[in-house]
């Protein structure tokens, strides 16, 4: 009988789910809108499953992303992890000798270098929109296009232009300015996918030795035009997983499977998750000066978990403790 795996990514712009076997391969995967209700997105991608693979036996969870723990307290995981961890393992899993790991997605990016399959040292950009999917989405909005038609038509550009990619705002005004300039359109989409390469290797991967093999990952590898950037400007090929836009719910799955090697039963709560009534309430608690904000989740009215306090005495009325592995 074949062993599955569930790996969950929830994130501010998507939650990714993804069911593998026992090698690894990806059974089914859904993306879908987090819409800032992250226990509605896993809910909807749960029962989507269900519904088109049917009930099947999961022998381990993982969860990753910035609502790991959340996602873990309701589905039941077997392990929680960040996403530098996860994005790594499943890159691993793609290109065994992987040395950098280029991610970007809707808004936030990183880059992860790796050494004999370790990581030793990753960066982050949570602040510059230039640098993320978000800014090809407005810039693709701005010119009237399919934000899908993005990569094709740069590939198409024959007069590249350089547009200014240090900030989001001056990317926008200098790509008006190249239009009233009479610019064609592939050119200057070209351009913004020069110009938000750029910005990622100035920011996000300042400093750090980018050595081949490099893998793209995130929901903006979709976009050749931003590969091919990628390609001239390392002057290397860059490598697309074929699953590169779910790739840290499959590494969270992978060490999901690692995971539960000694286990004999996983923490999984079932596919019936998808059907429980959760609420998040929260509260200021005020018996000291710390005045923390204190978040409780609840499963038909009943507290199945608190956390945000300082000092322990709200958190520790559940096994959240369990949690705080990553």
């Amino acid at each position: 009988m074949k062993e599955y795996y569930l790996g969950v990514d929830v994130g501010s712009v998507s939650t990714n789910i993804v069911i593998i076997d026992e090698n690894n391969d990806v059974i089914v995967k859904k993306y879908i809108r987090t819409k800032g209700r992250p226990i509605k997105a896993i809910q909807s991608g749960l029962k989507e499953i269900k519904e088109e693979i049917g009930e099947i036996e999961i022998k381990g969870v993982g969860t990753t992303g910035s609502g790991r723990y959340l996602s873990s307290i309701l589905i039941g995981a077997d392990i929680v992890k960040n996403e530098i961890t996860a994005h790594a393992v499943a890159a691993l899993n793609f290109v065994p000798d992987v040395k950098t790991i280029l991610e970007i997605g809707g808004q936030d990016s990183k880059i992860i270098i790796l050494r004999d399959g370790i990581v030793t040292d990753f960066a982050m950009n949570t602040v510059c929109a230039a640098g993320t999917g978000s800014f090809l989405d407005r810039q693709a909005a701005r010119l009237g296009i399919d934000i899908k038609e993005f990569g094709e038509l740069a590939l198409k550009s024959n007069n590249p232009i350089r547009i200014a990619g240090r900030c989001a705002v001056f990317a926008e005004s200098d790509m008006i300015h190249k239009q009233q300039l009479g610019h064609n359109q592939e050119d200057i989409i070209n351009g913004l996918c020069e110009a938000l390469v750029r910005n990622y290797l100035s920011n996000v991967g300042k400093g750090k030795e980018i050595l081949a093999p490099v893998v793209f990952q995130g929901g903006v590898a979709a976009n050749v035009g931003i590969k091919r950037a990628f390609e001239r400007a390392l002057d290397m090929e860059v490598y697309v997983p074929n699953h590169y836009d779910v790739m840290g719910a499959i590494g969270s799955a992978i060490l999901a499977r690692e995971e539960v090697k000694s286990k004999e039963v996983s923490k999984f709560k079932g596919f019936e998750v998808a059907d429980t009534d959760y609420k998040v309430k929260g509260f200021e608690c005020n018996d000291c000066a710390n005045m923390c904000e204190v978040i409780q989740i609840l499963a038909e009215d009943k507290v199945i978990a608190r956390w945000g306090d300082k000092c322990g005495k709200w958190t520790n009325l559940s096994d959240i403790n369990l949690q705080r592995l990553a």
